[in-house]
């Protein structure tokens, strides 16, 4: 049985070696990113199990995609790599620690490839959570349809449904993202979601017209992440506030939210309470911003246990 599902489409990328604009830039590292992604590496360094369902192009980028998603623990039975579909790439520019820009090369998706008829019931059913983002139908058409029927296959099937909205305006319209995701919303149990995607989404970042919003729509558990002041969250009824941690060196703001994600997810899991949750969560993401790169600064449970102060690390 599986802790985590998802989907997306994963990318390569291409981090500079120096700060500034991209035309003075030389050279690169090659990592691999993607938001869906990253939240599964997360929740499986964290212990839990993660399945991950993509494709990928029949390239040597696929293959490293493939492998390396595999040696961090994540289920990759449902990965396939087709031909005639260039794995995704991106670059990122760095103009310091917390201004990135982002330029996808994605419109040739291998996720093109997918067929409805291909998802795997018995493999979807066998999930808890089953999580997804705003990223994957952004990338194209035939992705938000993939995604409609793998949000009835799970409510089918009683998986909890959590929605990260993740909205990347460089690949879709604020007024296609919300359209798009506004439809999601009768399949989804826990919205997490920044202040920004807010004011897209449901027209407020306001805490108590947030969970108003939120309630009309159905859902009764939801965090709004408000960045350097943590987050708010709600459930059944309770409300905690949690402050974010200050006590960090800010190197990469990529990923930070994947970061929380993964975090919440572990505490669903766990069955923590509320404060608990978010409280946890905040910590994977102060902890992924202090290292660069989109999923190296992932913890460990070992980690975060020396992070939050629970256990001494022997550094030599």
């Amino acid at each position: 049985m599986l802790d985590i599902l998802t989907i997306g489409d994963a990318l390569v990328s291409f981090n500079p070696s120096t700060t500034g604009p991209l035309r003075f830039v030389n050279t690169f590292e090659r990592k691999v990113g993607g938001a869906e992604l990253n939240v599964a590496i997360g929740c499986s360094r964290l212990g839990l199990k993660a399945g991950w369902i993509s494709r990928l192009g029949k390239d040597e980028f696929g293959k490293y995609v493939y492998n390396f998603v595999r040696g961090e623990g994540v289920d990759v039975s449902q990965v396939k790599l087709v031909e005639g579909y260039p794995t995704s790439i991106y670059f990122k520019e760095l103009l310091s620690s917390e201004k990135v820009n982002s330029y996808y090369y994605r419109q040739q998706s291998p996720t093109l490839s997918f067929n409805i008829n291909e998802i795997d019931e018995d493999y979807v059913k066998q999930a808890k959570i089953f999580h997804i983002s705003g990223v994957f139908p952004a990338v194209n058409d035939v992705n938000k349809e993939v995604m409609l029927h793998l949000l009835k296959m799970a409510k089918k099937h009683n998986l909890t449904v959590t929605l990260d909205p993740n909205i990347r305006l460089k690949l879709w319209s604020p007024e296609e993202a919300r359209e798009t995701l506004l439809s999601y919303l009768p399949y989804v149990d826990v919205l997490l979601i920044g202040e920004e995607e807010a004011e897209i989404l449901l027209r407020t970042s306001e805490p108590d017209q947030f969970i108003q919003e939120v309630t009309k729509a159905g859902i009764h558990h939801a965090v709004l992440k408000q960045g350097e002041r943590g987050a708010t969250a709600f459930k059944d009824g309770d409300k905690v506030n949690v402050p974010a941690h200050h006590d960090i060196d800010v190197v990469d703001v990529i990923g930070a939210g994947d970061g929380f994600a993964a975090g919440y997810l572990y505490s669903m899991i766990q069955g923590w309470t509320l404060e608990k949750s978010v409280t946890f969560a905040n910590a994977v993401a102060a902890h992924v911003i202090s290292v660069k790169g989109d999923n190296e600064g992932l913890p460990y449970k070992e980690e975060m246990e020396i992070f939050l102060g629970k256990r001494k690390g022997i550094s030599r």
